[in-house]
């Protein structure tokens, strides 16, 4: 029978400091109790499978019988972002954090960007992607000059109006973003803004697009298509490793719809991988602060992760888990160095097993590998002997 692996990563839903948060400004951070004290988290399925059980958690009751393995992953690498955290995941640890640019980006590329484009530049700052359109939005509708910014992460964000440049011009100027910021500047994501909207009344829309860095390396994603097997990203999977190793992906448009697509898959036969995104954690409340979106964002996948729980299969394993945190409860809007959670369930999984605190959130790339009987040629070590039946 075909051997399928559905993951899962919850984007920004950490789990606790690690013992350097304090040299990343992030000591005491813990994004799900953050949640947990709003008094509003509802997560009966992941609590049943072991979430409030795993080591240091701080928050919620233990359950009596878990129906999942899990367990805690402190990260190998240096940084606390979206790419490297992921990297990590698929079996990649960077010992340097990407480069970020707080106090702006240097005038060489500045000015490599405008001629080859044609277009001056606005803003140069670390900016919040909301404030920027109401401060920079109607000059750039008078100029039509591009409206760069950065934030605490490693990424530069090309805003501009769906009127003035049209969605496909932007992604034609990200692009040529990212052939610039290459080596010393290689910024892990440039990631293209079009909104749309009068002065006061700006909106970003879904057109948004990441140009990621090619990962520097051999992923779990390369082996596994090099295998001939499927290797599926949904969300921004595709785009956080700029399509290296992804036999099929789809976008989304926010969490449920990532959870729909992946139900779809469940129904689908293939062999392989199933590596899923929810942004929606991280981007619309995460960074926002905003601790009741957060916290009802956790209990509607918690509720649609019942459905995905119905339509898996024999063979299946699921693993859940996420790439750093965000706690939406402290001053900071920036991701913050946690833990994250591992669960991982199946037919094939034996319950209630604590793996502890892992090493590395390439633990994840060996194990998945093993599972589905290909070479572990990549960092991390599998635990797969200590929850397989």
């Amino acid at each position: 029978m075909a051997k399928r692996v559905f993951l899962i990563v919850l984007d920004s839903v950490g789990i606790g400091e690690m013992p350097d948060s304090a040299e990343y400004g992030d000591e005491g951070s813990n994004t799900l109790a953050a949640c947990y004290r709003s008094g509003q988290l509802s997560v009966p399925r992941m609590e049943t499978m072991g979430l409030f059980n795993i080591q240091g958690v701080g928050c919620g009751q233990p359950t009596a019988h878990p129906t999942a393995a899990f367990g805690r992953l402190a990260e190998a690498s240096k940084g606390k972002d979206t790419t490297i955290g992921h990297w990590e995941i698929a079996g990649i640890i960077s010992p340097r954090p990407l480069p970020t640019y707080p106090e702006g980006f240097p005038q060489e590329i500045l000015d490599q960007l405008s001629a080859r484009t044609g277009r001056k530049i606005l803003c140069n700052k670390p900016y919040s992607g909301t404030e920027v359109l109401k401060d920079y939005g109607p000059e750039h509708m008078r100029t039509g000059d591009l409206i760069v910014y950065t934030s605490a992460d490693s990424v530069m964000q090309i805003a501009a109006h769906e009127e003035v440049i049209p969605v496909e011009e932007l992604y034609r100027i990200c692009g040529i973003a990212r052939e610039i910021m290459q080596g010393e500047h290689g910024v892990g994501r440039i990631i293209a803004r079009p909104f749309v909207g009068e002065a006061g009344a700006f909106t970003r829309t879904a057109n948004r697009h990441d140009f990621s860095l090619t990962p520097p390396g051999t992923t779990m994603l390369d082996l596994i298509s090099a295998a001939g097997l499927a290797s599926i990203g949904v969300g921004k999977i595709y785009d956080i490793f700029a399509g290296k190793g992804i036999t099929e992906f789809v976008r989304t448009k926010s969490n449920r719809d990532g959870m729909e697509r992946t139900i779809e898959y469940a129904d689908k036969d293939f062999e392989g991988l199933c590596f899923v995104n929810l942004v929606d954690f991280d981007m619309v409340y995460g960074h926002r602060n905003n601790v009741p979106g957060y916290t009802a964002a956790l209990n509607e996948f918690d509720g649609q992760l019942g459905d995905l729980l119905e339509h898996l299969r024999e063979e299946d394993l699921l693993l859940i888990t996420a790439d750093h945190g965000c706690d939406p409860s402290t001053p900071s809007t920036d991701h913050s160095r946690e833990h994250t959670p591992v669960l991982l369930y199946g037919k094939n999984i034996r319950e209630g097993v604590d793996l502890k605190t892992r090493t590395g959130f390439c633990d994840i790339a060996a194990t998945v590998l093993e599972y589905l009987g290909l070479p572990v040629e990549v960092e991390g070590k599998s635990f797969l002997s200590q929850v397989i039946k």
